[in-house]
């Protein structure tokens, strides 16, 4: 042969070798992984599951079943995976093709039926657990389930009964035991929520509601109900969340999307509030929470709750009167909110009705004892009417609580004038004047000092002898002298 012709035939011999090799290589992937391959799978997914590392078990259980989908043996570990991470819908897949592969698999079967009766469905839990006991009659297990399933059935028809007829107590009470043994069911679920619904308890139904709202493949209705629950019940937050569950299933759907813009809106003008409130912009606060009453005013909770709020800024803003009226509505709605009578009291301090302040204070404190803020309240409620039995400087000088340095200064100036002992001649109206002049300087001094004023505020009397323990004993003249010594008062006053 001549030398070319080898070099040919020895070229064409390897590219055929390395043509093999590869169609090798990609017979491999087309075939799958190895056997050995496939049980170091499932080696390494029942260790994991053993350690409780579910996820990552899962995960060689995947493997295994794309290896080999024709091992019985596989789908049934992957389902005690599923089901051990509370995927039940995920489990009942594998073991139905676990029982299609081997049909007298006696353990996917009891496994099965277990899943069908909790989700409610007997009829196919029954046929599960009764062919495990025509090969096994002996096996405890399906005999105790198989019990169970007929149990339920009956049930199921006694509270369809009491439902239709009406008797939503006996319902309740019969679901009771038919959810103990079918928690998966969401349709006894929202029959039981109905029920609370009519007999006026929605936070129960509410209970029952959220876990069959995720039970089904698509329960838009419920999403819609639930958040519709939480609408009612002040729960603005949690309703927007559950109606976006709604609108992830069917964005285009028209109840659910209608229903999300007013929630929406809502939610946002009271978080807004809520926010121009922790900002102490007290006018802004309560012209959005009036903003809130015109958005919803159907249902009682967001009326309350503005009014509420509203009386909590007004006294803020020491609009005692307004507060006053604000406050008392919203306590008509709310008659054991102690927030209310908390901002009801604090707006009968700025008017100085110190005794209707206690009265709000105690009775707050009747439905929360241990509330620090109301007990403080109170004592300082009470400190303040204590005061005004003595000496009020407020009402000494005619001025309100809020009124600032200027207003008092102004207030003295022309209360000491009218007062002054030098206007009048007989000796009785002299002392008469001299004690009002007294009280008229003492409130001048008090109010324009703020450390005093704070003191006052807060119930305690900065020139009573009692509080003055250390101070050297200044005598009853708060000015440490007493002007008026010397008898005829002839001296030139400044009004200062």
């Amino acid at each position: 042969m001549e030398p070319g012709r080898r070099r040919g035939v020895s070229s064409l011999v390897s590219s055929l070798s390395l043509l093999c090799v590869v169609l090798d290589l990609q017979l491999d992937g087309v075939l799958g992984v190895s056997p050995v391959e496939i049980e170091q799978h499932l080696e390494m997914g029942r260790k994991l599951l053993a350690a409780g590392q579910l996820a990552e078990a899962l995960s060689h259980y995947h493997s295994a079943v794309e290896g080999d989908s024709k091992n019985y043996l596989t789908y049934y570990k992957r389902a005690a995976v599923f089901l051990a991470m509370g995927k039940s819908k995920s489990a009942l897949p594998d073991l139905t093709r676990a029982i299609q592969l081997k049909p007298d698999f006696l353990a996917a079967r009891i496994q099965r039926g277990n899943i069908l009766l909790k989700q409610g469905n007997t009829q196919e839990a029954r046929e599960d657990f009764e062919a495990v006991l025509q090969r096994s009659p002996d096996q405890e297990e399906a005999q105790n389930q198989l019990h169970k399933a007929e149990e339920l059935e009956e049930l199921q028809e006694e509270a369809h009964k009491a439902h239709h007829r009406g008797d939503y107590t006996t319902t309740i009470q019969v679901l009771d035991r038919v959810i103990e043994l079918s928690p998966w069911d969401p349709e006894s679920r929202e029959m039981r929520a109905e029920c609370y619904i009519r007999l006026g308890e929605p936070r129960k139904a509410i209970l029952d509601l959220t876990p069959a709202a995720r039970l089904r493949t698509d329960n838009r209705a419920a999403f819609l109900k639930l958040s519709r629950l939480l609408y009612d019940l002040g729960e603005h937050h949690n309703s927007l969340s559950e109606i976006r569950e709604c609108l992830k299933l069917d964005q285009d759907d028209k109840e659910c999307f209608a229903h999300y813009k007013q929630v929406k809106k809502l939610s946002k003008q009271m978080d807004s509030a809520e926010d121009l409130i922790s900002e102490q912009r007290y006018q802004e606060a309560i012209d959005k929470y009036e903003s809130v009453m015109r958005t919803e005013p159907n249902i009682p909770f967001y009326t309350t709750k503005a009014k509420e709020r509203i009386c909590f800024c007004l006294v803020k803003i020491k609009e005692a009167e307004l507060a006053l009226d604000t406050c008392s509505e919203a306590h008509q709605r709310d008659p054991q909110n102690i927030h209310i009578l908390r901002d009801r009291a604090e707006a009968y301090i700025q008017l100085q009705d110190y005794e209707k302040a206690v009265e709000d204070y105690q009775e707050a404190r009747e439905f929360d004892q241990d509330n620090q803020e109301i007990r403080e309240g109170l004592e300082r409620a009470q400190k303040l009417l204590k005061l005004s039995r003595k000496r009020d400087y407020y009402k000494i000088l005619g001025v309100s609580r809020s009124a600032n340095k200027q207003e008092i200064i102004k207030a003295y100036r022309k209360l000491a004038q009218q007062w002054h002992p030098d206007n009048f001649q007989s000796e009785t109206e002299k002392k008469e004047a001299e004690k009002k002049f007294i009280d008229i300087a003492s409130a001048k001094e008090v109010l324009t000092d703020p450390e005093m004023r704070q003191k006052f505020d807060s119930g305690e009397d900065p020139l009573d002898p009692e509080n003055q323990q250390g101070e050297g004993g200044r005598g009853e003249w708060p000015f440490g002298f007493n002007p008026f010594q010397g008898g005829n008062f002839h001296f030139k006053f400044h009004y200062n």
